[in-house]
């Protein structure tokens, strides 16, 4: 037993424990994605795997690609006529609704003063072929056939005939991955065609729903509003389909609307997409994300132009005031003599009573109360009495074709009664 032990056993190397490893795996991890988060340490290594990938998953893909290659080559040659008879008579359609589109728009440019008609917003495209994809409800992914070789970039509008797709997020040399606009991490500033209103539209991670989370119960929202980019971003222009709302539901307790929306684009059963170029100084182009200063793009010939004069009001007759006479000119017949106006007669002096001395003034001396205090004196002719409420002095008659001014309504005056006895007494 004992020469068996001895000479069995065997000396054993133990390494690190578990505990230990883990801890210093997890502190090298957090060291990893502190670099790549703050200084993009990884980003030239994933550009480098990228590229090695993309070999693997274009072998992946081959099969499918292979079968579907045989089958459109044993394909019938009546299959072929037909579908070559169905696209020319689509493409006669397509021509004939593109000479009535530029008609529309030479006509729009001529009524609006426009002498050159604006260049389109893409500048030029670049059509690619979906190799991988990856639809799920957390990841809504395509890879395509174009890199940074074909002039590529990160953030690029990519569209089909329909409508959207989505924008690259990882570039490499031969391949780039395409996020789409149903991905949950993916958001599109979008608007309202019908209203204007601009709201966001956010994936629902299925490539047949879009939602609309942002918009208030009281939004002007109903189903069947097409929603199109708003340009806002720095990604998308102005103007692109995006999707067609399908339902909208309101609670009363709830402060957000629910709105569901579908996507023109055919996301699950495309197979090339389009990469677009647009104009910077074009008016529809994406306006940058992160504008914080003065733009580095615009038109200088843009300049305020003056304001038109106002309209002229049209003149209110006023009912309170009296017409002024019509003056007479040369050639008119003339008008009728006023006539008299009749005066009261004065009351005859009682008798024992000596008569009142005439008037010599414009206006009659006032006569001491009853109680013996003599009443103001009257105001000459001409001065208003203190107190009372006298007319502007350089207020005139409005001449003939003037507007009538607006005059307050005047309040006749109270007559004022006469003292009982207006004759002194002897004492």
């Amino acid at each position: 037993m004992a020469a068996f032990g001895t000479g069995g056993s065997r000396a054993q190397v133990r390494g690190p424990s578990p505990g230990f490893r883990f801890t210093l795996y997890a502190i090298l991890s957090i060291v990893v994605m502190f670099l790549d988060q703050r200084h993009g340490w990884l980003e030239q290594a994933r550009f480098v795997l990228q590229g090695a990938a993309y070999p693997i998953q274009l072998a992946v893909s081959s099969p499918s690609a292979a079968w579907k290659w045989l089958h459109e080559s044993f394909e019938t040659r009546d299959a072929l006529r037909a579908e070559n008879q169905r696209l020319q008579k689509q493409q006669r359609e397509l021509e004939l609704r593109t000479m009535r589109y530029e008609a529309l728009a030479r006509e729009n440019g001529e009524l609006r003063g426009l002498r050159d008609a604006l260049p389109p917003v893409a500048q030029r495209w670049l059509a690619a072929e979906i190799v991988n994809i990856q639809l799920n409800s957390l990841r809504q992914r395509v890879l395509i056939n174009r890199g940074t070789t074909n002039g590529v970039f990160k953030a690029q509008a990519v569209l089909d005939d329909k409508g959207l797709i989505g924008q690259t997020t990882h570039v490499g040399p031969w391949s780039a991955e395409v996020i789409l606009i149903t991905d949950p991490e993916h958001a599109v500033p979008v608007a309202i065609q019908r209203t204007g209103l601009r709201t966001i539209a956010v994936g629902a991670g299925d490539a047949a729903s879009l939602a609309l989370p942002y918009l208030p119960g009281n939004a002007d929202i109903k189903t069947g509003d097409m929603l199109v980019t708003s340009g806002l971003g720095g990604v998308f222009p102005a103007g692109y389909p995006v999707a067609r709302v399908t339902e909208v539901h309101r609670d009363a307790v709830q402060p957000l609307a629910q709105v569901r929306a579908i996507p023109f684009a055919r996301i699950d059963t495309d197979t090339e997409v389009v990469l677009v170029w647009f104009r910077p100084e074009h008016p529809a182009a994406p306006a940058p994300a992160s504008a914080t200063g003065d733009l580095k793009v615009g038109n200088a010939a843009l300049q305020p132009q003056p304001a038109p004069p106002p309209r002229p009001k049209p003149a209110v007759p006023d009912a309170t005031r009296t017409p002024a006479p019509p003056v007479p000119t040369p050639g008119s017949p003339a008008s009728p003599p006023a006539a008299p106006v009749s005066t009261p007669a004065s009351p005859a002096p009682s008798a024992g009573r000596p008569p009142a001395p005439p008037n010599t003034s414009n206006s009659t001396a006032p006569a001491p109360s009853k109680k013996g205090t003599p009443a103001p004196a009257a105001a000459p002719a001409g001065v208003a009495p203190k107190g009372a409420l006298s007319a502007p002095t350089n207020s005139k008659e409005p001449a003939a074709g003037d507007a009538a001014p607006t005059v307050a309504p005047k309040r006749p005056n109270s007559p004022t009664p006469a003292p009982p006895d207006a004759t002194p007494r002897n004492p």
